[in-house]
């Protein structure tokens, strides 16, 4: 499962059961981070996931500013119930989603939730493809 942290919306994807697709994303609508903590591990239980994903918004700098200091609270919090969770470099996949979106000429009415929810699934594929690489 990956997560795409922001302060009123979340975007989550989860991948297929082998771990090697990302399947299912959707956006949790929660400004309450430990709420949103309980409905990310209540998530994770229904699928039986066993890692959790955490986008880690790091500067382009490598620097760590407010929004990596958000996610790694959430980390901690996310760990403190007993999740196992990773911290992922995210940066560009909200542009990355942006232009897939205006690639695919998509410009409804919920583009938001949609950049939450794709930006997730870039989290989700690049740490798939990094676990195919260790397979092999």
């Amino acid at each position: 499962m990956a997560v795409d942290y922001g302060d009123a919306r979340t975007g989550i994807a989860v991948s297929d059961r082998t771990a090697t697709i990302a399947g299912d994303a959707w956006v949790v609508r929660e400004r309450n981070v430990k709420t949103l903590a309980d409905t990310i591990l209540a998530e994770a239980a229904a699928r039986e996931v066993s890692v959790i994903v955490l986008g880690h918004p790091i500067n382009m700098d490598g620097t760590a500013g407010v929004r990596a200091e958000k996610s790694e609270a959430l980390a901690e919090l996310l760990r403190a119930r007993g999740a196992d969770v990773k911290l992922w470099d995210e940066r560009r996949t909200t542009i990355a989603a942006h232009d897939i979106l205006s690639a695919s000429n998509y410009h409804g009415q919920k583009r938001k939730d949609t950049v939450d929810a794709v930006a997730a699934t870039l989290i989700l594929e690049g740490y798939l493809r990094k676990l195919a690489l260790e397979r092999e």
